[in-house]
C-alpha cells in the first residue's frame, strides 16, 4: 500500500531549480496582465507551493487556458506533460514546446517514455505540471483521473500540489476560433502531499493514489 504524508504551508515561494526559458519569461507579464485585466484571475492558496523544485502541480483540465492560468500563476516555469493535439495545434507549437521544456505525452497508450522524461525532469529541480483527466473534460466537470499522476507521484516521491481551475470552461463553451469571452478565471492550490510506494507500485496503490490526488482537486473547485 501506499502511504501519504500532508506538508507543512511553505515559508517562502521561490524559484525551482532552473531559470525560465525566454520564451516562457517574454510571454509571461504581459499575459499575466490581461489575464489580471480582462479577465479578473484570481489566485488563491499560492503559500501552499513549495519554496523551490522539484515539486508537481495537479490540476483538472477544460482546455488550453488551463496551462496559461498555472503558468503565469505560478511562480516558476512548469514542464507541462503535453498531449498530442495541443503539441501539434499549430506548426509554431512543436518549437514552441520544446524550447519551454514541455513533455509530449501520448494518451492512446501507456506512454513509459514520457513518465521517464518527466521523472528526470524532477531530478533536475524543475517543477512538472499534469492534468490527470487526460485529454479536455467535454462536461465541464471533473473526469475520473488516470493513473499516470499516481506513477509520478510514486517513482518521484516529490510533493504533489492539487491545483483547482475555474472559469475557464465558460470562457470557450461554444466560442468559435478559440477565442475566449472575458469570464472570470481562478485557480486555487491545496496543501501539498507526499507519496510513499513503501518498496513497490501495485495497481491498488496507484488506483488509491489517483483517486486521492483527485479528491484533493475536488476540494479546491467551486
Amino acid at each position: 500500500m501506499s502511504r501519504s504524508t500532508a506538508l507543512p504551508a511553505s515559508l517562502g515561494v521561490g524559484r525551482a531549480g532552473s531559470e525560465f526559458p525566454f520564451l516562457y519569461r517574454l510571454l509571461r507579464a504581459p499575459v499575466r496582465n490581461l489575464l489580471d485585466r480582462c479577465f479578473g484571475l484570481r489566485v488563491d492558496g499560492i503559500e501552499h507551493l513549495p519554496g523551490r523544485g522539484p515539486y508537481l502541480i495537479a490540476a483538472n483540465h477544460h482546455n488550453y487556458l488551463d496551462a496559461i492560468v498555472l503558468g503565469v500563476s505560478v511562480p516558476a516555469p512548469i514542464a507541462f506533460l503535453v498531449m498530442p493535439r495541443v503539441w501539434r495545434a499549430t506548426p509554431l507549437h512543436p518549437p514552441f514546446h520544446r524550447h519551454v521544456g514541455s513533455i509530449p505525452l501520448r494518451v492512446d497508450r501507456a506512454d513509459v517514455g514520457a513518465l521517464r522524461r518527466a521523472l528526470a525532469a524532477l531530478e533536475r529541480g524543475r517543477v512538472v505540471g499534469i492534468f490527470p483527466e487526460g485529454p479536455f473534460s467535454v462536461r465541464g466537470r471533473l473526469e475520473r483521473g488516470l493513473p499516470g499522476v499516481a506513477l509520478l507521484a510514486l517513482h518521484s516521491g516529490v510533493p504533489v500540489v492539487p491545483a483547482g481551475i475555474s472559469g475557464t470552461w465558460e470562457a470557450l463553451r461554444g466560442r468559435r476560433f478559440y477565442m475566449p469571452r472575458t469570464t472570470p478565471l481562478a485557480v486555487r492550490f491545496g496543501p501539498p502531499r507526499r507519496f510513499s510506494a513503501n518498496g513497490g507500485v501495485p495497481r491498488a496503490a496507484r488506483r488509491d493514489v489517483t483517486e486521492r490526488i483527485m479528491a484533493d482537486i475536488a476540494t479546491l473547485l467551486p
